[in-house]
């Protein structure tokens, strides 16, 4: 039995209340990313999404995509370690960098590190954290509002994670680079 292959619909293809997204999208980043096109299938889920993902936080910059990169590395997600690569080159991070993020480290920064050190630990152990890597990440400086926020962040990233694992829509962006063993 073969299952009907789950497709990336066109701007023709939506609710007009989703094509508005779609210009938006194409107006703001060039163009409409398959992954938010592939949540388009749904009348409401396509802008719930877009304002999880654009309401306001602590966790901004390069601390987003530390968070983007550890989850979707601990994820697998192929397709937001591909965007993430790109939108972390964007921010500022080189490429040995966004190699160690994804690791869930980053050497180059200590309130960054103890960032990613907590945040792989949240995401591979379904939120549990280990209290030594939260105290560091107090002692680096960040706040529970940031906690909280990062926790935030951490779903709004495993959202799109599980989609295109689920999915599996053509990534639209230049493969990431495996991370060596």
């Amino acid at each position: 039995m073969t299952l009907n292959p789950i497709t990336v619909p066109t701007r023709d293809q939506v609710s007009p209340a989703n094509q508005a997204l779609f210009d938006g999208l194409k107006k703001g980043l060039g163009m409409v990313p398959n992954l938010y096109a592939t949540m388009a299938h749904s009348e409401r889920a396509l802008g719930t999404y877009l304002a999880l993902q654009n309401a306001g936080s602590s966790i901004q910059g390069k601390a987003r995509e530390v968070v983007n990169l550890v989850v979707s590395q601990v994820n697998g997600c192929e397709y937001c370690l591909a965007a993430h690569t790109v939108i972390g080159g964007m921010v500022g991070f080189t490429a040995d960098q966004i190699m160690e993020i994804r690791r869930g480290r980053a050497s180059f920064d200590a309130r960054l590190d103890a960032l990613a050190r907590l945040v792989e630990r949240i995401a591979s152990e379904r939120g549990h954290a280990d209290p030594a890597r939260l105290q560091a990440f107090f002692d680096a400086g960040w706040t529970t509002e940031h906690l909280v926020d990062a926790i935030v962040v951490i779903g709004d990233k495993t959202v799109t994670n599980y989609l295109h694992a689920t999915t599996r829509v053509p990534v639209d962006f230049p493969a990431a680079p495996a991370l060596a063993a």
